[in-house]
């Protein structure tokens, strides 16, 4: 039987190398490709998915949460986090935005330097 398994998430950015280096700084991944548009980047070792950039020229930054009209986001990362104050401040620091709206307590939404939304969250008892 065939196995399929998912190997990364692309996105797309108006410019692949930049966003890649605020992926690098936030989660110590390293770089596993490297070409002109295009950047991979993964956990030390390999294991987990890849996260994958893509320069795209016609980039339209999303906006979140979006009104009738608005470019919407495809996706967002989850990124688990053992304390949730100290990393959305090294978010910050490397180059995030904490988006305007929060719909949780327990949960930072922030906004990658290309718009991308992205979570930071702690895993509680129940979760």
């Amino acid at each position: 039987m065939s196995r399929a398994r998912l190997s990364s998430v692309v996105l797309d950015a108006p410019d692949a190398h930049e966003l890649a280096g605020f992926y690098l700084r936030l989660l110590g991944y390293e770089v596993r490709d490297d070409e002109p548009d295009w950047v991979v980047i993964q956990s030390p070792g390999g294991d987990g998915t890849a996260l994958s950039f893509q320069t795209e020229r016609s980039y339209v930054r999303p906006e979140w949460p979006a009104g009738p009209g608005d470019q919407r986001m495809m996706l967002h990362l989850d990124i688990e986090v053992d304390d949730l104050t100290a990393e959305t401040e090294r978010a910050l620091a490397e180059g995030a935005e904490l988006a305007d709206y929060q719909p949780q307590d327990d949960v930072r939404v922030m906004l990658d330097p290309a718009g991308h939304p992205f979570c930071l969250w702690v895993r509680t008892e129940n979760g």
